[in-house]
Formats: structure tokens, sequence, C-alpha cells
């Protein structure tokens, strides 16, 4: 357990049994236990068991607050609720019809990583739409006797919001301030297909308006100071969106351009962390992935521009 303010802490869930990848947010109080971004279905026994050495259940959970419906992020959801009907689902709008019908989401996510669906992730089941409370963006919601600001933070999801406490100055931001497992590297996570580079700015900007003290995000952890995490996660931003766009123009086939792509983050990642560590970010945010992203990107804005 984590301790981040009075009420909250947050567990690592032991994605693939590596330390640092995936953490889930608790908010507890009288009212009850309020997860954020719970993970996905293969790492449940390691949440309940350290749910329980906080003294916490499964039947304990009033509401879970997705980020985004990534699964990562939400894959657990319909298990807990299969386990605890009386769970509340907070997501947008976008998200919701993902979350009550994940027909679509998963054979997208199959088309990416195939037989590893299972390994990786685990089981997906639909949440009762009943069960569902979706969000716009600009809302406050109360959780476990926890108020947060919502906030719409599209750019790597076109369903993410972010969540503020006011009275801790937490943002808890997903995947829209990036991938921090250790040290100073802040990832920019691109994978397809919702990347658009021009609102993930927009979303920065955003969340820099609440002033947070804090960045807690799911790929990992709690971080400050907010500015220069923000600066590091911009300058990765360019530098990879610049190399995607630069291999797009290289002689040979999208497989030689990803390799490419693969190539130059190592080599940028190991410039300040160990291979250990370096690592960790590949198994938080497939580089592989991060490439074909901003290419459906890059190609998009393209065949506007024509």
């Amino acid at each position: 357990m984590n301790r981040l303010a009075a009420g909250i802490f947050y567990i690592d869930v032991g994605f693939l049994d590596t330390p640092h990848i995936v953490g889930t947010v608790v908010l507890h109080g009288q009212s009850g236990v309020a997860l954020i971004d719970p993970g996905p279905s293969s790492t449940l026994d390691t949440l309940s068991e350290r749910l329980a050495e906080a003294g916490i259940g499964i039947g304990d959970i009033t509401a879970v607050l997705l980020t985004h419906v990534h699964l990562d992020h939400a894959g657990v959801t319909g298990t807990l609720m299969r386990r605890n009907p009386r769970i509340r689902v907070y997501v947008h709008e976008r998200g919701a019809p993902h979350m009550t019908n994940p027909e679509k989401l998963l054979a997208s996510a199959t088309r990416l990583y195939g037989a590893e669906m299972d390994r990786l992730w685990g089981e997906f089941l639909p949440v009762p739409s009943a069960a569902i409370v979706t969000l716009a963006g600009g809302e406050r919601v109360e959780a476990a006797g926890h108020v947060l600001e919502v906030a719409y933070t599209p750019g790597h999801a076109s369903h993410h919001v972010s969540y503020f406490h006011s009275d801790t100055g937490l943002a808890f931001v997903g995947d829209t301030a990036g991938v921090r497992c250790d040290g100073p590297f802040v990832l920019t996570p691109t994978p397809p297909p919702d990347i658009d580079l021009e609102l993930w700015r927009d979303s920065l900007r955003r969340i820099a308006e609440w002033k947070p003290a804090t960045l807690f995000l799911t790929h990992f952890g709690a971080w400050s100071p907010v500015d220069g995490h923000l600066a590091a996660l911009r300058e990765n931003m360019d530098l990879t969106s610049r190399w995607v766009h630069e291999s797009l123009g290289r002689e040979g086939s999208d497989e030689s351009r990803e390799a490419w792509f693969v190539g130059q983050t190592k080599r940028e990642l190991r410039r300040t962390l160990t291979d250990a560590d370096a690592r960790a970010y590949e198994v938080a945010a497939r580089f592989d992935l991060c490439w074909r992203g901003l290419a459906r990107y890059w190609r998009k804005a393209n065949a506007v521009s024509r």
C-alpha cells in the first residue's frame, strides 16, 4: 500500500509479475470504497490480496472510476460487478457502450494482441447499463466520501477523462500524462486507433489549469513537480511524433519503419535508464504499437491536408 493522502492510497497490481506497470488508486471513507482504474482481470488476484491487506473486500467497493476503457485500465470492472452488483461505474459517454457491450473493443484489441489476449488481460465481462454513470467532463462526482472534478482529456483515447481531488491537489490522469515507470523519462503511449496530438496538447493544458500538486499515472505512480513532468512529456511527444513522421518517408515496408522507430526509442531510453528499467516501459507501452498509433495519426493528417 502506497499512501497518497488521508483515505487515498494506491496498489501495484503486479501486471505480468513486473513492478511499477499498473497502479490502482483506492479511495476509502465511511460511505465505502472507490477504485480508479482497477486494471485487467489477469491481475485480479493481486488486487484482491492487496485490498485485503488494507482490510477491504470486493463487497466493500461502491464505485469504479475509469479514466478510459482500455483493457489495462478497465478490464476487470465487469468481473468485480459479478461479485458485487452494487458497484457503480463512472466512465466517459464515448466509452460507456464498450463497457456494456465490449465486443468491438475486444475485436480491436485482438487485432493488436492476438493469441496473447487471455494471458495479458484475462476476461472482460460486460457491465449492466443500469450500473453505468456517464461523464462528459465538467462534472463534480462524490466517490467514497471524496469529491472529484472531472475533465474530458482526449488525445490518447477519445473516451479519456481525468479526475482532480482539489483538497489534496492530486490529479488522476490515466494515460494522458504519459508513462513514467522509474526515473526522469516520460514516454508518450500512442497505440491505435484514437491518437490525436492536437487534442492531447489541449488536454495537457486542461490538466495544468487545475494547478495540481501531484500527478498520478496509472503507469505508474505519483509524480511531482508537475510542470517538469508535463514539459518532459511534451518533449517526448514532439520527438516520437517526429520520428514516426520521418519513418513514413523511409524506403521499405511498414514493418521496417516500425522496427526503425522501436530501435530509436530503445536507444533513447537507454541513455538514462538501466536495461531493466527500460524494459518496464516497453511492458507498459509497447513501442511497436506506439508507432502504429502515430503512423495512423500522420496518415490521417496527410490525407486531410491534400
